[in-house]
């Protein structure tokens, strides 16, 4: 053992020696019991053991000291025989020493929990609203009419005229399938006719299948003469984010021409701790405020909770949805978000500093009567504006000690190790 290990261990018996003083000579306490059950340990009753003050699970059956030369802590038989019937670990405390170390109690009642959670947000496209506009078929830019990002432009805007030599094919056999029709139209094979609509069906539906406009077609039809370049239309009304070819370059079905988003309504992204996830849901309202705007809150909802968290930050993204008709909203922008959080309904609640918290389990001490303290595990839900909700464990109208737990706690943990030794001896005298 080096000499940095020994002089750890001399320091925490130091330490450990010293807070088992301060525990025997607690003022109002016996032989070290912190006061707990001063009543009934009195002279004339019946030792049944001496337990370690810092180990209640080292025992003797004779009076001893320990390492630090600490007395050992008489156990009497009057403590188990009042203690039969009591969940293990509960405490008694004598009123003097419950006013001495400060205990405070709560109630456990039902009530309305609700809580508004605050986040920072950034504005982004809505995801549903961009379009990527591909050409159907090989071919050229003859011209760009939008040549500009951030240019706002309607539903049906001319974006380009594009040459495709499969676009004239496609108009050639659309000509002469209605140049077809109109030579059989006085044929009285009924057979012919049908023949040659259905050639015009279908070459029409390969324009429409190739993105040709509409308006063109029409205009194909009345002047039966084919148009060398066509048009590229947008399919709905927005801002250019990307242009993605420039006049003359030869494009593909795999060139992105132009890349369009519809801001009239947007996402905002929104970082939650775990925390507080479990308040939200979709569809809860939320208010949102702007330094670039200000004066100003937008209204809208939770639209989706992803199911992953960040590992870094430990937090998990929500996306709240907004419609922005006046294109205040401008992706990328950093917004103050306030989630209007659903209510609990009924919650039974105690204040949150009643629950210790191991790491295993949670555990609130109940008050059964006049100094009688019972440890009890309990299920925690939500936690807002310093009161917790309890699932299970506490009863509506139940008293909870909100103070000097740890004190308590202390006691009761050598109470049930004290109470396992006497069911461990009672056992052993009985085999014998």
């Amino acid at each position: 053992m080096n000499k940095q290990t020994v002089f750890g261990v001399l320091i925490a018996l130091v330490l450990g020696g010293g807070g088992g003083y301060w525990v025997a000579s607690y003022p109002g306490s016996n032989g070290g019991a912190t006061g707990v059950d001063a009543d009934m340990t009195g002279a004339g009753s019946e030792v049944l053991f001496y337990r370690n003050p810092m180990n209640p699970a080292i025992t003797s059956p004779v009076p001893a000291q320990d390492e630090m030369g600490m007395d050992y802590i008489p156990v009497y038989a009057e403590v188990d025989a009042d203690s039969k019937g009591d969940p293990a670990g509960t405490v008694r405390i004598d009123p003097v020493t419950v006013q001495n170390i400060g205990v405070r109690t709560a109630m456990a009642v039902k009530q309305l929990l609700s809580r508004h959670i605050r986040a920072v947000g950034r504005v982004d496209f809505d995801e549903e609203r961009l379009s990527r506009l591909h050409p159907k078929t090989e071919g050229w830019i003859e011209e760009l009419y939008i040549d500009k990002t951030g240019e706002r432009i309607d539903r049906d805007t001319i974006l380009l005229s594009f040459y495709s030599p499969q676009l004239v094919t496609s108009q050639q056999e659309y000509l002469l399938a209605l140049n077809s029709l109109d030579a059989v139209q006085g044929s009285s094979y009924e057979e012919i006719r049908r023949g040659a609509e259905d050639l015009i069906t279908s070459a029409r539906e390969r324009l429409e299948l190739l993105d040709v406009p509409e308006h063109q077609i029409r205009e194909l039809e009345r002047t039966r003469k084919i148009k060398k370049n066509l048009h590229i239309h947008s399919p709905f009304e927005g801002v250019i984010i990307n242009i993605g070819a420039r006049e003359g370059q030869y494009v593909t079905p795999s060139t992105e021409l132009y890349k369009i988003a519809d801001l009239s309504r947007v996402w905002v992204f929104a970082d939650v701790y775990e925390s507080e996830v479990s308040w939200i849901q979709s569809g809860d309202p939320v208010d949102m405020k702007l330094a670039a705007i200000p004066g100003r809150v937008f209204t809208g909802r939770v639209g989706y909770i992803y199911p992953y968290a960040e590992a870094r930050t430990r937090t998990i993204q929500v996306r709240l949805e907004f419609d922005n008709p006046d294109m205040l909203l401008k992706p990328d922008m950093f917004a103050d978000v306030t989630i209007h959080a659903q209510r609990k309904v009924d919650a039974i609640v105690i204040p949150a500093e009643a629950v210790m918290r191991s790491g295993e389990r949670e555990q609130v001490f109940v008050v059964r009567g006049p100094g009688k303290f019972e440890p009890r595990a309990v299920t925690l839900g939500v936690t807002a504006k310093g009161m917790v909700q309890v699932i299970d464990g506490v009863a509506a109208g139940e008293e909870v000690v909100t103070s000097s737990q740890f004190l308590i706690d202390s006691e009761s943990k050598l109470r049930e190790a004290t109470a396992k030794m006497l069911e461990t001896m009672s056992t052993e005298q009985d085999k014998r």
